[in-house]
C-alpha cells in the first residue's frame, strides 16, 4: 500500500520538468512484445490492459476470483505474489496454478513480487535483487508461458528514501532475468511508493529500457494522491507517449490516505490514448483502506462504489476491455452470472483414442491431458463430453498408477480415496447439450501421468 507524501514531495510533481529523448523501442521475437510505445500480444495484435489487482498471496483460497474478475469483463489480472523475504513464499506449483487459472479464464497474467514495497523506507521490504532471485528460482514454470504472462519484477521497489538507486537496480534486475532465460515482457514499477513524484522513473526510463537486450520492458506508474488533477495525469503519461515508451497505470484507486486521485481523468486519458490500467484491488484490503475493495468479501454480486465505478462507469472495464487475441477461438465468456467460470483457452487433444462407438444416450466420455509439468508436479486438464443426448450432471473418475495426488482443482469438485480420484461438476458446468463439452483442471503432485478417465452422467 502507499505512504503519505510530504508537501515538498508533492510539489515536485508540478515543479520538475524534463523532456524525454529516448530511442525507438525494438520489438521482441516471441510472446508479448513492445514496439513504439505499444504492447503487442504474440499474434502481433495491440493489447491494452483493462483489469484489476488481486491479492492472491494473502488470500490463496480465493481461486474463484479469477473467473469472477473475467466475468465482469477484465482482460488482465495483476497477481500479488511473495518471494518469502517478507511474506510466505508462493511456491512454483502455486504460481503454475495461478497461470493455469488465468489461462482457463482467458486472462493475461501480470505476476508481481510484493516484498519489495517501499524498500529503503520500510525496513521489512526487500531488494529488487532478491525479487529477481525469486523469479529465477521459479523460471521453469514461467518459461513457455510468454504468450500469457508478464513479469512485474517488484512492487513499488523504493519508498521516499534511497530511490536514486532505482535506475541501476532496475537495469541490473532486467539483465539478470534475461541472462536467466526469461524472454517475457517485463514490467517495472516506479519508486516513491510507486508514484514517482521525484520523476526518477520518468527521467531515466530510456536508460532502463535500453538496458533490456530485448527492448521488451513496460513501465508502471501507480496513481494515488500525487495524481489528483487531470493536468498531472496527462503530463506524466503524455511524456511517455511522446517518447515512444510503453506506460501502464499498474495501480490506482478512487480515494487514498495521501489524497484523492482523479480516477475519472485517469480512465479517460487511458482510454483516449490506448494506455492500460489495473485498479487496486479486487477485495481483502485492510489497515484503514478497505474503501479500495471493489467487492465485499470477494463476492462479485456485491460490488462496492469503487467496484461499480471501475467496472461499469464511464471508460470502465466492461465498456473498454478487449480480450487478448491469443485466446481467439475459445468459447465465449458466459454473461448470465458473475460467478460463471469461462471455458479454457483450447480443447486439449485427448490422450486416449476417441471411441468408435457413440456412448449411450445420456452418457459421457472424458479424457485427461497433461498440459504442463515440472519437477515434482504437473497440470492436468480433463475434457468431459456429453453423448448423443443432453445430460444434467457428470462425474469423472481415474486412478493414478504411481501415488500421485491432487492439490488444487478448478471447474470441478475433486476428491480422492487412495489412488482413485473423483471429479464432479460444479453448478455452472453440469448441464451439457448432446455432444457438448466442458473442461476442468487440476494441479497434481508427483510425476506426470495420463490415466484413463471414466465418465458417468446424470
Amino acid at each position: 500500500m502507499k505512504k503519505m507524501l510530504s508537501a515538498a514531495g508533492v510539489a515536485l510533481l508540478t515543479a520538475l520538468t524534463a523532456v524525454f529523448a529516448f530511442g525507438q523501442p525494438a520489438q521482441a521475437a516471441t510472446g508479448f512484445s513492445v514496439s513504439n510505445g505499444r504492447l503487442y500480444d504474440a499474434n502481433g495484435t495491440e493489447f491494452v490492459m483493462r483489469g484489476v489487482n488481486h491479492a492472491h498471496t494473502w488470500y490463496p483460497q480465493q481461486t474463484s476470483s479469477f473467473a469472477n474478475i473475467k466475468a465482469l469483463g477484465a482482460n488482465t489480472v495483476r497477481v500479488v505474489l511473495a518471494s518469502g523475504d517478507r511474506w510466505t513464499k508462493n511456491s512454483a506449483a502455486d504460481v503454475a496454478n495461478v497461470i493455469s487459472l488465468c489461462k482457463a479464464n482467458r486472462l493475461i497474467c501480470v505476476l508481481e513480487v510484493h516484498d519489495t514495497t517501499g524498500y529503503g523506507e520500510d525496513g521489512a521490504a526487500t531488494t529488487l535483487a532478491k525479487a529477481t532471485d525469486y523469479w529465477l528460482s521459479i523460471a521453469d514454470v514461467l518459461k513457455g508461458q510468454e504468450k500469457y504472462v508478464i513479469v512485474n519484477i517488484g512492487n513499488e521497489p523504493f519508498g521516499n528514501q534511497g530511490y536514486s538507486a532505482w535506475t541501476t537496480d532496475t537495469s541490473n534486475a532486467i539483465k539478470r532475468l534475461r541472462a536467466g532465460g526469461l524472454t517475457h515482457t517485463i514490467m517495472v514499477d516506479a519508486p516513491n511508493w510507486g508514484q514517482d513524484w521525484s520523476f526518477t522513473m520518468r527521467d531515466n526510463a530510456g536508460t532502463v529500457f535500453n538496458a533490456d537486450p530485448q527492448r521488451n520492458t513496460v513501465f508502471s506508474i501507480h496513481m494515488y494522491g500525487v495524481f489528483d488533477t487531470a493536468a498531472e495525469i496527462s503530463d506524466y503519461l503524455g511524456r511517455f507517449r511522446t517518447a515512444g515508451l510503453p506506460i501502464v497505470v499498474g495501480e490506482f484507486g478512487f480515494n487514498h490516505s495521501d489524497g484523492n486521485p482523479d480516477e475519472d481523468a485517469i480512465m479517460s486519458y487511458a482510454q483516449t490514448n490506448r494506455i492500460g490500467y489495473l485498479g487496486w484491488s479486487w477485495s481483502g484490503n485492510g489497515g484503514g483502506v478497505e474503501y479500495l475493495d471493489m467487492t465485499t468479501g470477494f463476492n462479485p454480486a456485491q460490488l462496492t462504489s469503487w467496484g461499480q465505478r471501475i467496472f461499469n462507469g464511464a471508460n470502465g472495464i466492461t465498456a473498454t476491455s478487449r480480450e487478448a487475441s491469443v485466446y481467439a477461438g475459445s468459447s465465449p465468456s458466459p454473461t448470465t452470472s458473475p460467478t460463471t467460470s469461462p471455458s479454457p483457452t483450447t480443447s486439449p487433444t485427448p490422450s486416449t483414442p476417441p471411441t468408435t462407438t457413440p456412448p449411450p444416450a445420456g452418457g459421457c466420455t472424458a479424457a485427461l491431458t497433461v498440459v504442463n509439468s515440472w519437477q515434482g508436479g504437473f497440470q492436468g486438464d480433463v475434457k468431459v463430453t456429453a453423448g448423443s443426448a443432453a445430460i444434467s450432471g457428470w462425474t469423472a473418475t481415474w486412478t493414478f498408477a504411481n501415488g500421485q495426488t491432487v492439490s488444487q482443482a478448478w471447474n470441478a469438485t475433486v476428491s480422492g480415496s487412495g489412488s482413485t480420484w473423483t471429479a464432479r461438476n460444479v453448478d455452472y458446468n453440469g448441464r451439457l447439450g448432446a455432444g457438448a463439452s466442458t473442461t476442468f483442471g487440476f494441479i497434481g503432485n508427483g510425476s506426470a501421468g495420463t490415466p484413463a478417465v471414466t465418465c458417468s452422467a446424470s
